[in-house]
């Protein structure tokens, strides 16, 4: 039998380690001329490691999302349609922040009037998108919020302090986080470039331009019981709209003005007048609800954008739809003003406090005070209508959800209204309900609010005609 421990194997001869090297050698030009033919789509390259953004939860944006309508309120200048404005730019820098993370959706550079290009990720690099985005929200609402108070600039670094280390207890890198951070700021430094030649850069500062003289004439915008002589924000229909098609929008002339009793214009101003006599209790609810007069509230655009974070909430959405949702309602919001704001100043209609004191009722007030600005069309309907429709092209026509956003709000004790939680089974019907309230309140005509809602809802539908996937 053979002794294996004492058996030595015989060595390669000379030839053999020589053909065996060759051979070593020809594999290796084969293995990399192999690799520098697969493309970066190729299924079998090793790309980075880093979560998707619908992987992480939406906690970031809400918390983002939350500060900025803080701010809206306490804010001096940030009137419905500039805080339309910051809306419109804040969630779109947040969908542009996380965008790369998401496989399936693409930017809106190319798609947006006038924004052409945006920064990129390194694609061979890990990002954490979370990150990102928490840089670009704090950068972005530094920037907006550039006239807000030390002690409102001290909450946005604190929150942002405070997910970072949030984010570093998740053992992230330095240099992943470094590189998602600069992304994000970069992000938010392009958008806000882009944001300031659409003409309502730093809009807080000229709410009533005293340049601007109100026109003369049978049926035109005149103050109401403020008792302002320039009406809010008459130049903010000229602004740069986010899609170029809600800029072309066509605007319909209002009923013809008259003072006959027996003319539609007579009838619209008189069932504002009756109705507001009787109001019920419900419906005194439903006004208060949605007035949402600045400074008391994040305004009118800023409770639909808490209806898309109530939603957000409602259907436990990540990060990627969460990004998406608030970049469709900040972009459908800021849209709309700009168009019915245009609408406003082309037709400068009267208010029914106008109106009816003129012609039924000397001594008429309405159970809401009329803002500042021409009545036709209605900002609420316009507004709500265009959110209604974005939220429905995510979430489905029928999404049950409870608005929740002023029940921790005293009573209305000059009113006798308490603010109740309303409950909606459709976005649509709390759209409806939105406008109804302005009519309810003495505020809108039937005309006002159903011109709103038919254009809002145009708008709306013109957004979600933008290519957010792929």
């Amino acid at each position: 039998m053979m002794d294996f421990t004492t058996r030595q194997s015989a060595p390669f001869s000379l030839k053999q380690l020589l053909e065996h090297a060759i051979f070593l050698v020809v594999l290796c030009f084969l293995f990399a001329g192999l690799n520098s033919c697969r493309k970066p789509g190729d299924t079998d390259v090793v790309l980075p490691q880093s979560k998707t953004a619908d992987q992480y939860t939406a906690d970031v944006a809400l918390q983002w999302s939350a500060m900025q309508l803080f701010l809206i309120q306490h804010t001096a200048g940030f009137t419905p349609p500039v805080a339309s404005r910051s809306l419109g730019y804040g969630g779109l820098a947040l969908y542009e922040a996380v965008v790369p993370g998401l496989p399936t959706h693409q930017s809106m550079a190319g798609q947006l009037d006038g924004l052409k290009n945006l920064p990129r990720v390194d694609p061979q690099a890990d990002y954490h998108w979370a990150a990102s985005a928490n840089a670009a929200e704090a950068q972005m609402l530094r920037m907006l919020f550039a006239n807000t108070s030390e002690a409102n600039k001290a909450k946005i670094d604190s929150l942002e302090n405070r997910l970072v280390a949030g984010f570093q207890s998740e053992n992230l890198s330095d240099a992943t986080l470094e590189r998602s951070t600069a992304f994000g700021k970069q992000i938010a430094d392009a958008v806000f470039e882009w944001s300031k030649a659409d003409g309502g850069h730093e809009g807080y500062n000229r709410n009533f331009p005293a340049d601007y003289k109100p026109p003369l004439f049978n049926g035109a915008w005149q103050p109401t019981e403020n008792g302002r002589k320039i009406p809010m924000q008459p130049y903010w229909g000229r602004n740069r709209t986010f899609l170029t098609s809600n800029a072309v929008l066509p605007m319909p002339r209002p009923l013809p003005v008259s003072a006959d009793v027996k003319s539609h214009y007579f009838a619209q101003y008189l069932e504002v007048y009756t109705k507001n006599k009787s109001l019920t209790q419900t419906e005194k609810e439903i006004s208060i609800w949605w007035a949402d007069d600045p400074s008391e509230t994040f305004t009118p655009p800023g409770h639909s954008y808490n209806l898309a974070r109530i939603t957000i909430q409602t259907a436990r959405a990540d990060l990627g739809t969460a990004a998406e949702t608030l970049a469709r309602t900040g972009i459908a919001v800021a849209d709309a003003f700009t168009v019915c704001w245009k609408c406003k100043y082309v037709f400068n209609n009267e208010r029914p406090y106008t109106f009816v004191r003129r012609t039924i009722d000397p001594s008429w007030t309405p159970f809401w005070p009329a803002p500042p600005f021409p009545g036709y069309t209605s900002g609420h309907a316009t507004q709500s209508a265009a959110a209604a429709i974005v939220l429905a092209g995510i979430y489905g026509e029928s999404f049950s959800f409870t608005d929740n956003s002023h029940v921790s709000r005293i009573r209305d004790l000059k009113r006798n209204t308490d603010f109740k939680a309303r409950s909606f089974t459709s976005f649509w019907q709390a759209a409806e309900e939105s406008a109804y309230s302005r009519y309810l309140g003495g505020i809108h005509t039937r005309q006002d609010n159903e011109t709103g809602l038919s254009t809002g809802k145009i708008i709306g539908q013109n957004i979600n005609r933008l290519s957010w996937r792929k």
